[in-house]
């Protein structure tokens, strides 16, 4: 039932109604994944360090 509304309501706004959530999932993906780099590169590199 949700699942049909949500994509009733993406093809009712078009282009924009695909490309709004495909950019949201992109960037919260990038952002996780920076998050997780960032987490234990600098782990590693202070143990390098010392």
């Amino acid at each position: 039932m949700m699942t049909t509304d949500c994509f009733a309501l993406m093809g009712s706004m078009g282009w924009m109604g695909w490309l709004m959530p495909l950019t949201v999932m992109l960037l919260l993906g990038l952002g996780i994944a920076a998050l997780v780099k960032y987490l234990f590169v600098s782990r590693h590199t202070l143990e390098d360090r010392s």
